[in-house]
């Protein structure tokens, strides 16, 4: 029978180095080296696993969900800190998708990593 004894996630970058100055810096993000990649250590304790790909290609979903108090907050910090939001169809001029008003989810804003994996901030 498959017992396994825990499970992580991970993802690749094309640029380890530049991924770990974005994650750390920009996102305040603890990560740690660890064999060929780095560990992700997220708010909540749980962990994901980044390595380097010569051939990688982004995630065209969300790789990361973070959870917020305030979206409004968050987004302006992690604007002033050179991070570009999407802007869809539905998503107000700072790129927040304004779910809980439209009956349609939580509020979320949307962005990429240096390697262009897709991220958000989300507001539950």
């Amino acid at each position: 029978m498959f017992k396994p004894k825990g499970a992580f996630s991970g993802f690749s970058v094309d640029d380890l180095a530049r991924a770990k100055e974005f994650y750390t810096r920009t996102l305040g993000v603890t990560m740690t080296d660890e064999g060929v990649g780095a560990r992700l250590h997220l708010p909540g304790g749980t962990t994901v696993f980044t390595y380097p790909k010569a051939d990688h290609q982004a995630a065209t979903f969300t790789i990361l969900n973070f959870q917020v108090d305030d979206i409004d907050e968050a987004v302006d910090e992690l604007t002033s800190r050179g991070v570009r939001f999407h802007h869809y169809e539905n998503s107000d001029p700072k790129g927040i998708m304004r779910g809980k008003e439209q009956n349609m989810g939580p509020n979320i804003a949307w962005f990429n990593d240096p390697a262009g994996n897709f991220l958000a901030v989300l507001e539950d």
